[in-house]
Order: structure tokens, then C-alpha cells, then sequence
């Protein structure tokens, strides 16, 4: 038998431990109210915001279809002032005025009849005077008016094309050589590959740069950004780098809520430093941005900025570590630009000008173009003059990639895509426009097929084995087309 002390002990432990869960339990209750309350707060808020987005909206677009309305009467306007104006330019195409017939009048004469004197019977017959003619008067037609000589009309030349003004052309051609003056400040020699990464700009498109490691890529696409007046962000790809890295994430936090994250995509300029280091679900995390210009971060799509130029490097000599890039992730890049060593007299020169002496901020790099200059030049891209043969010289060379009729054309296993046609039709405009000229020639096309084709040919495991590279191939595919 217990004591009753023993039962009273007992008794207090479970009333102690009764009174810790109800505490517990409460202070849980209290917990999940309040978060439950910042919950409701934040999606009120949430709500609210995007009632106005959408009145916002809705106002921008009543705005502009009554700019659009206003717009098509004033055409309209014109066009009945012109079609007024030239009235009466052109009389001889006036139908004629017949000229009204002249009236005939016809007189007629009274006859008299004989008087008989005396009352002899005799019948005697007058004599019949002969009838008198009518005479028909004639008006005769009055000689017409000899039309005074009017001036001929004088007609103006109008435009075939839209192509860009040759003074526009040259003002972006200067900024062009203002460009490359100033990259030159930190990059030395290297002309091709600069003029592959300004060439990508003005296309709106991207560029993938391979070269072996400290020949400065990175360098030179840091350069370009710093010189284009835009914001820059980079991005060291690794193993361990996931997609949520690059575009951003959806996070909570009880004094903010629910609140997104953007990465460091959100930038005029991405560096994609070393992007075959990491896997293919991390490198495909671009393949929306690059194309479509815009990212996805849970269920919300956020549009990014303009313009928006993607700059990756990678190394072709590691093969541990190193993922190659998805045939649907490399097709985004409309160049590939391969980075060699430098000359002697060049590498004479990096000794005084390298990062290890000097940082990036000493080397005095300044803007000398602003984003909104780049996106007008872009407009003027796709305004420059192309002539039909050239773009049937265009086709014909990436159907030769398909057709595979030609020395070394068994090393090709798979062709160039459509987009293979695209990308040499725009970037051909864009060196034009380089050069100073607004319109396209052979030379142009000539001069950039190298680095559009080369990595939209897949070789076959031949090619690898004799060391065929695509270069070889697109030369022999050159030789083999005659310029239209």
C-alpha cells in the first residue's frame, strides 16, 4: 500500500505535466493564429496590388487605342489631301466634254392666194409659182480655243525599301570604332572576337566564346559591358550550381511574406563563366531567357531587361567535370567565336596591360554608348538592305550542310536548321552596318558563316577520328557554291 504522501506526490507530477501541455498547446494555438492572420494580411495586400496592376493596365490600353484611333483618322485625313491635291494635275486623264450639236432652224413662208375680179365663169387657174425652198441655216462651229501648253507634271523618285539613311549608317559605324577603341584598352589584338561579340549585340542574340583558359574571355566580355553603359552580372558556373541560382527563388518570411528573389539573369549583360562545368538541368535553366527573353520563378513570369545579351565562355580541353552542351541549349547561341593565342608583338604589350598588375576599375574603361543607342542600332539591323540572291546564296549554303554532295560531306551526320538561315541572314546585316554600308554583299556573309555553322554541324565519330574539324567543312561547302 502506498502512502499518502506518495499519492499526493503523484498526483502534483500530473497535474505539473497537464499544466506544461495546456501552456504548450496554447502557445501553439497562438502561433498558428497569428501566422494564419499574416497570411490573410499578405494575400490582401497581394490582391489589392494587383487590382491596381490590372486597372493600370486597362487604362494603358484605353490609352493607346484611342492614340491608334487618332492615328488612323489623321491618315485618313492626308490621304484625302493628297487625293485633293491632285486633282486637276492631270487633265488628259479627265473624260472629255462632248461639244453640243448645232441647232437647225427651219422658216416657214406664207404662200398668198389669187384675187378673182368680174363675175365671168370662166374658171381660170392660176398659175402655180413655182414653191419656194426652204433654206436650211447652218450655224457654223466656232473655231475652238488652242488649250495652252501646261507644264508636265513632275514626278518624284520614292524609296523601294525601308533600308536606314546612309548618315544614320555612318553615325553607328563611329560608335562602333568608339567601341572597339575602348575595349582595346583592356583587350589587345583579339579583333575577331570583339567584332563577334558586337556583332551578337546588335542582332539581339548571344554568344558563345572557347578558347583554352587565360587568353582573356572573360576579360573581353567584361570589357563590353563595362563600355556599353549597361548593368553587367556573372555567374561562375560549377557541379554544385542549381537553376534556382541563376533565375531566383520564391521565399517566406514572417515580417515580409511571400517575396521573390531574382538572380543574377535579372542584368543587360550575364557572364556565363566556364557554363560547361556545370550539368545540363542547370545550363537548360538559360534556354528560356536566351530565347524568349523572359524567366519564370514559381507561377510568375518576369520579363527581363532590354536589351539582354548572354556572353558564355567554356574550356575544350578538361574532359573530367565538364558536361557538354545540350544540341537544344548550344542552337540558342547565334555565334561561336574560338578564341586563339596571341601574336608575338601582342603578347609584348599584355606584360605592361594584365589584370595581375593593374585591376579592372585602373584600366579607365568609360561608356561611350548607352542602351537605348543599342536598341535603335538593332533597329537599323534588321532595316539594312539584303537583295534575293543573296538570300538564295544564303539557303543554298545550308542546304548543302542537308544534301551532303560535296568533299567531306560523309563526316556530317545531322544539318544545319532553319535557324542556321536566320541566324546568317541577320548577322550579315549587322557586319554591313559595321562597315558603314546599308546594304549586304557576298563578302558579308562570307565573312561570318564560319562562326554560325560551327557548332550547328553535328559530326559524326569519323570526323573525330581523322580530326576533321567544321571549319574544314564549311570551306569545302564555300568552294562548292558559286555566288549568285
Amino acid at each position: 500500500m502506498k502512502s499518502i504522501n506518495e499519492e499526493e506526490k503523484i498526483l502534483k507530477e500530473r497535474l505539473e505535466e497537464l499544466e506544461k501541455k495546456y501552456k504548450e498547446r496554447l502557445f501553439l494555438e497562438n502561433i498558428k493564429g497569428k501566422i494564419e492572420e499574416e497570411i490573410k494580411k499578405d494575400i490582401e495586400k497581394r490582391g489589392k496590388k494587383e487590382k491596381a496592376e490590372r486597372e493600370r493596365i486597362k487604362e494603358e490600353l484605353k490609352k493607346r487605342n484611342r492614340e491608334i484611333l487618332a492615328k488612323r483618322k489623321i491618315e485618313a485625313l492626308r490621304k484625302q489631301a493628297q487625293i485633293k491635291k491632285l486633282e486637276g494635275k492631270f487633265p488628259e486623264l479627265e473624260p472629255k466634254q462632248k461639244k453640243p450639236e448645232p441647232k437647225i432652224e427651219i422658216k416657214k413662208l406664207e404662200v398668198a392666194k389669187p384675187e378673182i375680179k368680174g363675175v365671168v365663169r370662166l374658171e381660170v387657174k392660176p398659175e402655180l409659182k413655182p414653191e419656194p425652198k426652204l433654206e436650211v441655216k447652218k450655224e457654223e462651229p466656232k473655231p475652238e480655243p488652242k488649250p495652252e501648253p501646261k507644264p508636265e507634271p513632275k514626278f518624284e523618285i520614292k524609296k523601294i525599301d525601308n533600308r536606314p539613311e546612309a548618315n544614320e549608317i555612318k553615325i553607328f559605324a563611329d560608335k562602333i570604332k568608339k567601341i572597339k577603341k575602348e575595349i582595346s584598352k583592356a583587350v589587345v589584338g583579339q579583333d575577331e572576337v570583339i567584332d563577334g561579340l558586337i556583332m551578337g549585340l546588335l542582332c539581339n542574340a548571344h554568344v558563345l566564346v572557347e578558347g583554352v583558359p587565360g587568353i582573356a574571355k572573360t576579360l573581353a566580355i567584361r570589357a563590353l559591358g563595362a563600355v556599353s553603359g549597361c548593368s553587367v552580372g556573372r555567374i561562375q558556373f560549377t557541379v554544385d550550381l542549381l537553376p534556382t541560382d541563376i533565375l531566383g527563388i520564391t521565399s517566406y518570411t514572417p515580417e515580409k511574406g511571400f517575396e521573390v528573389i531574382k538572380g543574377p539573369i535579372f542584368a543587360n549583360f550575364l557572364i556565363a563563366d566556364e557554363i560547361n562545368r556545370s550539368t545540363p538541368k542547370t545550363q537548360s535553366a538559360l534556354i528560356e531567357a536566351m530565347q524568349e527573353k523572359q524567366v519564370t520563378i514559381g507561377k510568375q513570369t518576369y520579363v527581363l531587361p532590354n536589351p539582354f545579351f548572354v556572353m558564355a565562355t567554356e574550356n575544350p580541353l578538361e574532359n573530367v567535370g565538364v558536361y557538354p552542351l545540350p544540341e537544344a541549349q548550344i542552337d540558342r547561341f547565334l555565334f561561336k567565336v574560338v578564341m586563339d593565342y596571341p601574336k608575338e608583338k601582342e603578347e609584348m604589350q599584355i606584360l605592361e596591360t594584365n589584370m595581375t598588375i593593374k585591376k579592372f576599375e585602373e584600366l579607365g574603361l568609360r561608356p561611350v554608348i548607352t542602351p537605348k543607342e543599342i536598341i535603335q542600332m538593332q533597329e537599323s539591323v534588321k532595316k539594312v538592305y539584303l537583295d534575293d540572291s543573296i538570300k538564295a546564296y544564303i539557303v543554298s549554303i545550308v542546304r548543302k550542310t542537308r544534301e551532303k554532295d560535296f568533299k567531306h560531306a560523309e563526316y556530317i551526320s545531322y544539318g544545319s536548321s532553319p535557324r542556321a538561315s536566320i541566324g546568317l541572314f541577320i548577322a550579315s546585316k549587322a557586319r554591313a552596318l559595321m562597315q558603314g554600308r546599308n546594304f549586304v554583299l557576298p563578302e558579308d556573309v562570307k565573312n561570318i558563316v564560319y562562326s554560325i555553322l560551327r557548332h550547328r554541324l553535328i559530326l559524326s565519330y569519323k570526323a573525330n577520328i581523322q580530326k576533321i574539324s567544321p571549319d574544314v567543312i564549311i570551306n569545302d561547302i564555300l568552294n562548292s557554291i558559286k555566288v549568285f
